[in-house]
């Protein structure tokens, strides 16, 4: 697509930390915004800044991650410019094509922006970054913004308690349990399996509906949604809800005791098993070829 350019949008003092991360990985450019503004408001200021940088500056796209604020600043970004936006795509061409998935994740089309600046809403890692190094062009962005834009204000934060875990929306590899597991205290099979991964652990919606895992970690159409290298679906089903949170994985490997399980038509490797044979049998391997 060319050369890409970076957006930094943080307090005033924070561009420091994140200039050699950018540099690292190909920004020949990076349009820095410091300001309580983008920071102390939610999402609107960040898309009035974006706004203002497809007008002044027209890029041939914008491309944010799949956040839940970014996608929020994405559409508001689209409606002020007049642009078309494309959502969850999960790749890109020269020619601003993207593969996304529709109706629920159903069915994968290629799409195409016909008005505006398109601008596209990319699963994370649906491409692993590559090393490019560069000495960026920096230019400070002086934007004022709008009273109605800081309407909304953040009163607090709070930082949630780490794991250890990868995230699970950004995972290479991803272990989640299901209703097959029958119980919370069985998700510690999942918990093993993954940490022997070095795996971030997900869950479907009927396992968290049922209490037994946090709703933070449901992996569906109404959860997060994820595309990692690998994806370990564990006595999971595969109904449409969850498969539209996972289904863009590289590799997905199901383990179900019902062959006739709707996961085993779109995975890629299938063990019809008892997950409490399975799962303690694969974790034992894994650490085996670890040690």
């Amino acid at each position: 697509m060319g050369e890409a350019s970076a957006v930094f949008l943080g307090a005033p003092g924070t561009y420091a930390k994140a200039k050699e991360f950018l540099a690292q990985y190909g920004a020949s450019k990076v349009y820095v915004v410091e300001s309580d503004d983008v920071v102390d408001y939610a999402v609107a200021p960040v898309a009035e800044v974006l706004a203002k940088l497809v007008i002044d500056v027209s890029p041939t796209a914008v491309l944010t991650a799949a956040t839940a604020e970014a996608r929020e600043a994405a559409a508001r970004t689209a409606a002020k410019t007049e642009s078309g936006l494309i959502w969850d795509a999960v790749a890109l061409t020269p020619d601003l094509s993207a593969t996304q998935g529709i109706f629920g994740g159903s069915t994968i089309v290629t799409s195409k922006v016909t008005k505006g600046t398109p601008i596209f809403v990319v699963r994370p890692n649906t491409t692993a970054p590559e090393v490019a190094p560069t000495t960026p062009v920096e230019e400070n962005v002086d934007i004022t913004i709008s009273d109605s834009a800081r309407s909304a204000k953040i009163l607090d934060r709070v930082v949630e308690a780490k794991s250890g875990r990868p995230d699970l929306t950004e995972a290479q590899i991803v272990v989640s349990g299901g209703r097959g597991l029958g119980a919370a205290e069985h998700f510690a099979l999942v918990e093993k399996l993954a940490d022997t991964l070095g795996a971030a652990v997900g869950a479907s919606r009927a396992a968290t509906d049922a209490g037994w895992y946090p709703h933070q970690q449901q992996v569906g159409q109404t959860g997060k949604t994820v595309s990692p290298q690998l994806y370990v679906a564990v006595g999971i089903s595969g109904a449409i809800q969850h498969r539209a949170g996972m289904q863009t994985s590289k590799t997905i490997v199901a383990i179900n005791k019902d062959p006739e399980a709707p996961i085993f038509e779109f995975a890629d490797y299938g063990v019809v098993g008892d997950l409490f044979n399975v799962v303690p049998q694969l974790t034992e391997a894994v650490e085996k070829r670890k040690g």
